[in-house]
């Protein structure tokens, strides 16, 4: 049976809401709200972008501002070189060794991502909009071009809704602020520096490949966004289902993990508690080739004392 494409759109909708329900809130992210939340409002007032709209692009395209585009250029928007003639760096996306634009603090990044909409005509449509609407500017976003991901506006929407970024959109905190101490707030803009919003997680090794420890709110979403691969990529690298949560101190592989392990681990006896998942994922060996080097049946487990061979 063919669904329409309304009924269509209303599944991935509460798909997205479900999800958004059910994440923990990230710790990276919450920093970074907290960091940036007053200058997504105050470009919200100048130039009429929804608060919530500016922090879900910033969240979504710095990875909480700890990409490393973002560590080396303040670009928080992932905006490139086209009709610029400031400072560049070139970084690998759609393709390899792309230019983005660089800037000397942060607070220009988000200057510049305001103007980067106003300034182009087929965004024009989307101030039309209401600065509340962030649904609408997220499709608007996405049906101009402004990113190649199919699911960009319903991950800006979950980003949105996950950690309540409407609530900056009426505008009334910012004024409050700065209606109560005006003096601070222009000392609080001009001081903004080349700044990230958290120290980004240590990368570390097995095997030659490359790993992080997860910390408390992480997720795999936020793993993937901070080292620009997708979660999809991520979660194959971990060999894990698209449903498996992310628990504290767990090793989460950002490369692809290996046929053997290196030299020096030939062999390994199973303990209790231990899996032939956990083993693999111990030494940076993908699972169906420990299965191989021990001429395993996928359906078995791995019995406690049993010598297992790595390489």
């Amino acid at each position: 049976m063919r669904l329409s494409i309304s009924i269509y759109l209303t599944l991935i909708m509460l798909t997205f809401s479900l999800l958004s329900n059910g994440q923990s809130q990230n710790q990276a992210y919450l920093t970074y709200i907290e960091e940036y939340h007053e200058i997504a409002e105050r470009q919200q007032i100048e130039h009429g972008i929804p608060a919530s709209i500016i922090l879900a692009q910033g969240l979504l395209e710095s990875g909480a501002g700890k990409s490393e585009l973002a560590k080396a250029s303040n670009n928080h928007f992932g905006i490139k070189c086209a009709e610029w003639d400031g400072q560049k760096v070139y970084y690998d996306d759609d393709k390899n060794g792309e230019c983005f634009r660089k800037y000397n603090k942060v607070l220009d990044s988000y200057e510049d991502h305001a103007l980067f909409l106003k300034n182009r005509s087929r965004y024009a449509s989307l101030f039309n909009l209401k600065t509340t609407d962030y649904e609408g500017w997220a499709f608007g976003l996405k049906n101009a071009g402004y990113a190649t991901d199919p699911s960009y506006a319903f991950k800006l929407i979950s980003i949105v809704e996950n950690y309540n970024l409407q609530r900056f959109d009426s505008g009334k905190n910012y004024a409050k602020k700065e209606n109560g101490n005006s003096s601070s707030t222009n000392n609080y803009y001009g001081s903004m520096g080349s700044i990230s919003a958290i120290q980004p997680h240590d990368i570390l090794k097995m095997n030659g490949v490359r790993f992080v420890k997860s910390l408390p709110g992480d997720s795999y979403t936020s793993i993937a966004d901070e080292f620009n691969i997708s979660e999809k990529r991520i979660r194959s690298y971990n060999e894990i289902s698209s449903t498996e949560t992310l628990r504290p101190g767990t090793k989460v592989y950002i490369s692809i993990k290996k046929r053997k392990a290196m030299k020096g681990f030939d062999n390994y006896i199973v303990k209790a508690g231990d899996s032939m998942y956990s083993i693999a994922q111990d030494f940076g060996i993908r699972t169906k080739y420990l299965y191989k080097l021990n001429n395993m049946d996928f359906a078995a487990g791995a019995k406690i004392g049993l010598v297992l061979k790595l390489r």
